[in-house]
């Protein structure tokens, strides 16, 4: 009987970003030997908690991938938005937190010559577009999971890196959205339908056929040449 590979020892690491203005807290997962590093841009409602998000997460450290789960709202701002919502549709607010997420790692010795790929999910995959598009030379690869890439609007034409949009299979009005967004970027877009999901990719399997589909994407855009490993 075949062993099971050892999964890969991983340091985690709370963390704060500081762009100056305000104090975002953020997760940061490191394996032994890194390839590059998956920022994720957590959608509407959600943290960096998301269940389905850290599901994508542990498959990303399996295939030696350091991931960066972060808030984009403080937890006043948090609080205010289940009341107002005034947060979660302000694109523009969360896409300068994802550049602020990107620059702090650029800032770091540790992670600085790692490649990026911007991971966003719902609302949040509009903030990465928009990120990915402020932020040409540092980001690689972009993933949307169920996202809303219509929202980036203007920033679409501007994407320069490879993006990926994964939808379920029942989320039709999404995958309408994404197919228009498709025809507004220029670089190369790959739509991957993930069969029998809905919206929130609940169904059995239907998460981990997103993770499937996010890693080998990182593995065919995030090529850093030799890993590094972690000090």
């Amino acid at each position: 009987m075949a062993r099971e590979a050892p999964r890969k020892r991983v340091l985690h690491e709370a963390v704060q970003i500081d762009n100056g203005v305000i104090v975002l807290d953020a997760d940061l997962r490191v394996p032994d030997r890194v390839a590059g590093l998956v920022i994720f841009a957590h959608g509407s409602g959600s943290s960096r908690f998301s269940r389905r998000n850290r599901a994508v997460a542990a498959v990303l450290e399996d295939a030696s991938f350091a991931t960066l789960l972060l808030d984009l709202l403080t937890r006043e701002e948090e609080l205010a938005d289940e009341v107002t919502r005034e947060y979660r549709f302000d694109i523009d607010l969360l896409a300068r937190r994802v550049v602020s997420a990107a620059d702090w790692a650029q800032d770091r010795p540790d992670l600085r010559a790692l490649p990026v790929a911007l991971f966003g999910a719902s609302t949040g995959a509009a903030a990465a577009l928009i990120a990915a598009a402020e932020r040409p030379r540092v980001t690689r690869a972009v993933i949307s999971r169920g996202g809303r890439p219509d929202l980036a609007d203007a920033a679409l034409p501007r994407v320069q890196a490879p993006t990926l949009l994964i939808v379920g299979e029942h989320d039709e009005p999404v995958i309408e959205m994404n197919r228009d967004a498709m025809l507004r970027m220029k670089i190369p877009v790959d739509l991957q339908i993930v069969p029998g999901a809905t919206h929130l990719f609940e169904e059995p399997g239907a998460i981990e056929h997103v993770a499937r589909l996010a890693a080998d994407w990182c593995r065919r855009h995030l090529k850093a040449g030799a890993r590094v490993e972690r000090a």
